[in-house]
């Protein structure tokens, strides 16, 4: 049966994928990819069941190993698979499996295509929602149904002395982080950033779109709803139980709503690059002026959103760093950077700035050097951005559902980046 949207097909325009096909389905052949070169032919030409044989071929390639051992050709190979397939998704007006494939390109795909992926959302985005004004079925209206309040979080009154129960040992009791109301960039830089000294500034976010907006889940559903994300599912990353999962941001949603603080597997979206996938999200925030300290320069834009009780272990990052708190109120306490030796981290590679301390449970006996050791932390409420120098260990639990935003930026004399 024809599909109202079968004759928009060739509105995806793909021109990067377009000139760069021939050389690269020659580097993947020069990489033993022949099926998926043959596949990925056949895909071009208007043959459905070959692109998803091609997307099931390079999905297979990201995963034959750790994910710095994938070759770079097989993620560009991804993107170009996944835009195969949702051309035909998009043919059928299956908008939202469009999305998922493009979604997918962006996440787990490489950066040759990234434009072509871009556009390509933006042109489904703008048919679906034709469709949806012009009273079209089609399979927007699923999994939509009704969620509960439409506010993210509820105006509720916030218990100190019970916060103080689920938090480590001496939290709020010692030195708490100074605020500072609409401070100056020259008085950040002097008084802060060139001594390596944390602060919480107010008052800097009144002004962004998402204060309001990302507390709607009207909004929220609406803008991003049918998008798909990576989400951990665990208490942390350093847990056994610890695992990665794709889901629409949707479903994210509900799972948030329908966690209570005492999950002991809570969804949370962390550390990802949203706002560069979802440009909507995007426009409700601005950079802060604080990222330019020092000729700074931005490397990267990180959204943490998830229910009450998801937790980043003690680490460090060789950033500057500010975090924005949208929604929701979190509890951080910080280390300075000259403590690394007593936090014990982890010898292994990977996890070098990462504690083997879990403050919510010390094992003072294997850890002894921890428990009397000075730190600095506090509550950052809504509307309040934290400075993190670099360096400096820090452990964050979100004491309501929260949505963060973290600004990560370096100067030519700071340390130098990691990706």
């Amino acid at each position: 049966m024809s599909s109202p949207a079968a004759n928009i097909a060739t509105a995806i325009s793909t021109p990067t994928l377009d000139s760069e096909s021939p050389a690269l389905l020659q580097s993947i052949t020069s990489h033993g990819g022949y099926a998926f070169t043959r596949m990925a032919t056949l895909a071009a030409a208007g043959d459905q069941r070959a692109a998803e044989a091609a997307c099931e071929m390079a999905w297979e390639q990201l995963h034959s190993g750790p994910w710095h051992s994938v070759l770079p050709v097989w993620r560009d190979a991804y993107s170009m698979a996944c835009l195969h397939v949702a051309k035909f998704h998009f043919s059928n007006g299956e908008f939202r499996d469009a999305l998922r494939s493009l979604d997918m390109g962006i996440i787990m795909g490489g950066p040759l295509l990234r434009k072509d992926l871009d556009s390509a959302i933006e042109v489904v985005l703008a048919a679906k929602s034709r469709h949806y004004h012009n009273g079209v079925a089609d399979d927007d209206k699923e999994g939509h149904g009704e969620a509960g309040s439409r506010l993210l979080i509820s105006p509720q009154e916030f218990d100190k002395s019970e916060v103080l129960q689920i938090l480590p040992i001496r939290s709020l009791s010692s030195k708490i982080v100074g605020k500072r109301s609409a401070l100056s960039l020259e008085a950040f830089l002097c008084e802060y950033f060139l001594s390596g000294s944390p602060v919480i500034i107010t008052d800097c976010m009144a002004h962004w779109p998402a204060r309001t907006r990302w507390n709607d889940m009207d909004y929220l559903r609406r803008i991003a709803g049918d998008r798909t994300v990576p989400v951990e599912v665990g208490k942390n990353y350093l847990c056994s139980e610890w695992k990665q999962e794709l889901v629409t941001f949707s479903e994210f949603l509900e799972r948030v709503q329908s966690t209570g603080c005492s999950s002991k597997a809570p969804t949370y979206l962390a550390q990802h690059q949203l706002f560069d996938q979802i440009n909507d999200l995007r426009k409700d925030i601005s950079i802060p002026d604080y990222c330019c300290a020092g000729g700074g320069e931005l490397r990267s834009l990180n959204a943490w959103f998830g229910p009450a009780g998801t937790v980043t272990p003690l680490h460090h990052d060789p950033h500057h760093n500010i975090l924005a708190q949208v929604v929701g109120k979190k509890y951080v306490r910080l280390y300075s950077a000259t403590y690394s030796e007593e936090l014990y981290p982890y010898s292994e590679t990977m996890l070098y700035n990462s504690s083997q301390v879990d403050l919510d449970n010390i094992d003072e006996v294997e850890f002894p050097k921890v428990r009397d050791l000075e730190f600095i932390d506090c509550i950052l409420e809504e509307g309040e951005m934290l400075y993190i120098p670099p360096k400096w260990w820090h452990y964050v639990r979100s004491l309501t559902t929260s949505f963060s935003v973290s600004y990560w930026w370096s100067t030519d004399s700071g340390s130098s980046m990691v990706s």
